[in-house]
Parts: C-alpha cells; sequence; structure tokens
C-alpha cells in the first residue's frame, strides 16, 4: 500500500463522531493537498476492508457528494445518527461541525 492512502485511511479514521471533513481536507492533512479525487478512490475501494467512517467525509461545500439516493440517504443516516444536522438538500454546516486535526 502507497504511503499515501495510508496517511488518507489513518486520517478518514481520526475523525471524531460527529464531525466532518472534506475531500481535500483529508488529502491536506494527508500530505498531499491536490489529492481530493485520490481520496474519493480510497474510499470507495477501501471503506469496507477498513471499516472507515466514509460518512464522515464531504465535497467542500458542505454538501453530501455522492449521488444515487440510497447512498445518499444512508450517509444522511449515519450523520443524523450522531448529531450531525444535515439539510434535505444534503448541506451541513461546516462553521459547527468540520473536524479541524491537529
Amino acid at each position: 500500500m502507497q504511503p499515501f492512502t495510508m496517511q488518507v485511511i489513518e486520517v478518514i479514521l481520526s475523525i471524531p463522531e460527529g464531525k466532518v471533513m472534506t475531500y481535500g481536507q483529508v488529502a491536506r492533512a494527508a500530505g498531499s493537498p491536490r489529492a481530493a479525487r485520490q481520496v474519493v478512490r480510497v474510499l470507495h475501494s477501501m471503506s469496507s476492508k477498513y471499516s472507515l467512517p466514509w460518512h464522515r467525509v464531504i465535497n467542500a461545500q458542505g454538501e453530501i457528494a455522492v449521488k444515487d439516493d440510497e447512498s445518499f440517504f444512508l450517509q444522511k443516516m449515519y450523520l443524523e445518527a450522531e448529531g450531525v444536522i444535515v439539510g434535505e438538500d444534503g448541506r451541513i454546516d461546516l462553521a459547527e461541525y468540520q473536524y479541524e486535526p491537529c
């Protein structure tokens, strides 16, 4: 496994319950600020294997990025179960819920 991939996994695992990070923010924290699309790839291919809290990663506009209805509502449900308020449009208030790792 590539070092960046390992870092992405560690960053995602560090997001606390009730908080979110953006794809770009995860990429920066993992050491490659321009690799947001690689974060998407890691989430898509490794969430199950590493039990990643994939639902805590959203886009830079504070929105749930998945387009299919089932995944959208699943992510919304998981976030709301952790106390995150998600608008009907899938928008999350980053000022309130964004996690800033040390």
